[in-house]
């Protein structure tokens, strides 16, 4: 007995449900449990003024290894960038961040793509991660994007900050918030052609935060001055010195296993003195990291303030990703993670309805078979 036009339509109506719900709804419903977090008078900073300025309220992601055409499957590729899409889009429609970061490996194979191939990496990252108008968006460079420090070349490097406007050292001020980003692979300390340039920017950037903090004030001119100083915010691709992620007790911390795994120097991590030097320079309250696809959160090794690595914001790499969320004033500041839908949680809900679907099909088609024989006779 050939179905009916109607029951066919009802069929594709329940499939187009279940398709909705998983694909879009599911994002809306998940991070709309996220709120920005509050500022806690408890833990202003007294050695700072307060400028009485509203908040700064920032979005951060990092790792999104978009697919090149080497690695991974067609179909891989589109579900994952899908996923990340619309994960981003619904935090930007329900959060409206002012500025959003990207620490670094936006891309999987930018390190050895042609340049026709980074190109459409440049144009897919901004058609899945387009910001609102009032919302920017500032990079940090990852190894995935240029490579390691051996591997970079002139060439590589220029590609990308032309492409994101990404130089090796950034400092972004808004409100008296200060933030500075820093290209990972040039804190070799070996005079390297990307090493050099990065060292003589973020001494200038320690002289500017000196002078604002009104130190040298006689040698100071209003270029090397701050409108408001505040301790900055240091964000970059590798998380600082640790030996391995087994003081990581986050939610979304690396599994058992990998937590012992030690951290190898320039690979995993920062070197021991690059991180002791960049601490010292701009002595941040705050520092920011990407790199291992694992949440951790840990003391600073100098100085007071804490380190929260960002674990990677696709599926391809995590099966609970998520993102940063944080307020900032000059004395003070709150962070908090974002959890996106689980993997297994989607997988589970296609085949629960895809289960009732199919329940309803056999229950409605035998039901219909059964009331005709009842008319026949």
């Amino acid at each position: 007995m050939r179905p009916s036009t109607k029951f066919i339509i009802e069929v594709i109506f329940g499939v187009f449900c279940l398709f909705i719900y998983c694909e879009y709804i599911i994002y809306y419903l998940v991070l709309k449990n996220c709120e920005w977090p509050e500022l806690d008078p408890k833990n202003e900073d007294p050695t700072i003024k307060n400028n009485d300025q509203d908040p700064v309220k920032i979005m951060v992601i990092a790792d999104t290894h978009l697919l090149g055409s080497r690695k991974g499957h067609w179909f891989d590729k589109l579900r994952r960038e899908w996923q990340m899409h619309r994960a981003f889009q619904t935090a930007m429609t329900l959060h409206k961040p002012e500025l959003v970061f990207v620490l670094g490996d936006l891309t999987d194979e930018g390190l050895y793509c042609s340049s026709a191939e980074f190109d459409y990496y440049v144009k897919r990252f901004y058609s899945l991660f387009g910001v609102p108008e009032g919302t920017k968006l500032h990079v940090a460079v990852g190894n995935h994007d240029i490579g390691f420090h051996y591997g970079v070349s002139p060439y590589l490097n220029q590609r990308f900050v032309t492409a994101f406007n990404s130089a090796a050292v950034q400092l972004i001020s808004l409100r008296g918030v200060h933030f500075i980003l820093v290209n990972s692979m040039a804190l070799e300390g070996d005079g390297c052609f990307l090493c050099k340039p990065a060292e003589q920017q973020l001494n200038k950037i320690e002289r500017i935060l000196q002078c604002s903090k009104g130190k040298y004030f006689e040698k100071c001119d209003k270029k090397n001055r701050l409108d408001v100083y505040s301790k900055p915010i240091l964000m970059q691709h590798y998380p600082l010195y640790r030996q391995s992620d087994m003081e990581c007790e986050d939610f979304d911390a690396a599994p058992f296993p990998i937590k012992h795994e030690i951290f190898r120097e320039r690979w995993e991590c920062l070197s021991h003195e690059a991180t002791l030097q960049i601490l010292n320079q701009i002595k941040p309250r705050l520092a920011l990291s990407g790199h291992t696809h694992h949440g951790c959160t840990r003391k600073l090794p100098v100085g007071e303030g804490l380190e929260i690595t960002i674990p990677s914001f696709s599926w391809r790499n995590k099966e609970n990703p998520n993102f940063g969320m944080g307020v900032f004033s000059s004395n003070n500041y709150a962070f908090t993670k974002c959890q996106m839908p689980n993997e297994s949680s989607v997988i589970n809900l296609y085949m629960l309805g895809s289960s009732f679907l199919m329940l309803w099909i056999i229950y409605s088609f035998f039901f219909r078979v059964r009331s005709r024989k009842y008319k026949y006779r």
